[in-house]
């Protein structure tokens, strides 16, 4: 081989390490700022998702200050570290300054019953059992913090049980649904 044909294969050879690695760090700062894979790890969002789909969360509306709002659907860190799950998925259901109460198996906020046509049984409060949370209803939601509650209330340890999730442990808004394909789309 001539000196001109190993200083092109070489040339080749570093062009496609260089196009390979600008690929991995664009595949990396997306999946760090901008969307990222997540599996469900419980049965809390049935029916709206089931236990190991896998889904997208974008995070790029919270990491530019964008707000929740009541029925966006989120991923967050779990405040109960007894739990066997660091990260789980829950809708958005009040913000701070809004009033949970529940009545006769119904959700309210600000004294109005919630129409949820997106959950499965009836909303009762639970027994808290995380340290230093007790909370008594009507409940008002601080500053800082979002109330979070599965889709599936009879089966959903979620505000009711943890108390209030602050907006720092969000990590993303659900959007798609990708695995299993049968059930694939935006959510």
């Amino acid at each position: 081989m001539s000196t001109s044909q190993d200083k092109t294969l070489f040339k080749n050879i570093l062009e496609w390490f260089i196009v390979i690695a600008i690929g991995l760090l664009a595949a990396l700062l997306i999946r760090e700022f901008v969307v990222t894979p997540f599996t469900v790890p419980t049965g809390s969002m049935i029916p709206t998702i089931q236990i190991g789909d896998n889904i997208f969360a974008q995070k790029l509306s919270l990491e530019l200050g964008q707000a929740v709002t009541p029925g966006d659907i989120a991923v967050f860190k779990n405040p109960n570290m007894s739990s066997d799950h660091e990260i789980l998925v829950k809708r958005v259901i009040a913000v701070a300054g809004q009033t949970i109460d529940f009545q006769d198996g119904k959700l309210l906020i600000d004294g109005k019953e919630s129409s949820e046509h997106y959950t499965q049984g009836l909303s009762f409060p639970l027994a808290q059992t995380t340290p230093g949370i007790a909370i008594s209803y009507p409940y008002t939601v601080p500053q800082g913090h979002v109330w979070m509650m599965g889709d599936n209330r009879e089966d959903s340890a979620d505000s009711r049980y943890f108390g209030p999730v602050a907006t720092e442990n969000l990590i993303g808004l659900a959007v798609f649904r990708y695995w299993p394909l049968n059930r694939a789309g935006l959510l």
